[in-house]
């Protein structure tokens, strides 16, 4: 693996991410509503296009780009910051990625005129909790940033980690319940799964489509995890 293969998925990346805020923004202007006011509703059809956690390859695809990863120890990089993955940008509007991906994951989504999630609810697929309170609600990265930083991200620009933490386009954003989030940590699969185990086959594939886009390393024990999760797709 290259530096600069490396640096053309991440430009790729970025280059969709500029894509798809550019595709959101909206083509009216909403009239202008207090703060507490419900002036935005979520439905089918209403930018972004993409609802729920975008599909993660085949299980017979990840398997063969778990194959293709870089099998290799991970040493935990000095110098991780969160502040070295900038987030939640702007995407469109008065819209973040966390309020996108709020209004992305949830149902009957109704947000303020400040883009915030003002009610709703959201089904956790890491724990099976149906949750109505945004407050309530984390934005979890499938691979976490420090687990990035540790397997390759320490390497990259500024502008390339922003790309990675904000990635609406892959499988790395998903509303989770805080406590399943803050739970995994920075955990790689061999160290922590989701508890709901018909959700594995979703998140190792989405794991290995993430690790595989970037180009990220594994280490032998999350390479195995994710094999043993792979088999519950035919489960």
């Amino acid at each position: 693996m290259t530096r600069h293969l490396r640096r053309t998925a991440l430009l790729t990346a970025v280059s969709a991410l500029a894509g798809l805020a550019l595709a959101a923004a909206p083509t009216t202007t909403a009239t202008a509503a207090s703060p507490h006011t419900p002036a935005r509703q979520a439905s089918a059809g209403q930018a972004p296009s993409l609802r729920e956690l975008p599909e993660p390859p085949d299980a017979v695809k990840a398997r063969e780009l778990l194959g293709e990863l870089v099998v290799a120890d991970e040493d935990d990089v000095p110098g991780y910051s969160r502040s070295k993955f900038p987030h939640w940008i702007t995407q469109y509007g008065t819209c973040d990625t966390r309020e996108v991906t709020l209004q992305r994951d949830g149902q009957d989504v109704v947000q303020d005129d400040q883009c915030r999630a003002v009610s709703g609810t959201w089904y956790s697929e890491y724990d099976g909790l149906t949750i109505d309170s945004a407050s309530r609600i984390d934005i979890d990265h499938v691979v976490p940033l420090k687990e990035a930083w540790r397997s390759g991200a320490s390497e990259w620009s500024t502008p390339e980690r922003r790309a990675f933490a904000n990635d609406l386009t892959h499988s790395q954003l998903i509303a989770v319940s805080a406590g399943s989030n803050r739970g995994k940590g920075d955990k790689d699969p061999g160290n922590w799964r989701p508890s709901l185990q018909s959700y594995w086959c979703t998140y190792s594939r989405a794991w290995i489509s993430v690790k595989a886009t970037y180009q990220l390393t594994a280490n032998p024990a999350e390479a195995a995890a994710l094999s043993e999760m792979l088999d519950t797709c035919d489960s």
